[in-house]
């Protein structure tokens, strides 16, 4: 049986989420992308094959390299999902500066 990932359980490791940054500037091979790491290249290679499962990378071949591409598509799922979270807190913190305004005024 195939194990699905999701998006969540891939951005909730801080490397992970340090890749999808480096991605989401340029398209890098596996190689390019471990060297911004002080990890061994089998973590690193890990952690993509966890983003691509979960299909927040594609993979691209390219003669002998394979490149990862970031999935702007599959991101929104994350951004729809917080947006509701968003709005609270903007609401909240409008009536808390609200009422610190007149406080103040007083």
């Amino acid at each position: 049986m195939k194990f699905r990932r999701d998006v969540f359980q891939a951005i909730s490791d801080p490397t992970r989420r340090a890749i999808l940054v480096l991605v989401a500037a340029q398209s890098m091979t596996a190689g390019a992308i471990a060297a911004n790491f002080n990890t061994a290249r089998p973590t690193v290679s890990r952690h993509l094959q966890i983003l691509t499962e979960c299909e927040l990378l594609d993979q691209e071949q390219k003669g002998r390299e394979v490149y990862y591409h970031f999935n702007p598509q599959k991101m929104k799922e994350v951004a729809d999902f917080i947006e509701p979270f968003v709005k609270l807190w903007d609401d909240r913190f409008n009536k808390l500066e609200a009422a610190a305004k007149k406080y103040k005024n007083k």
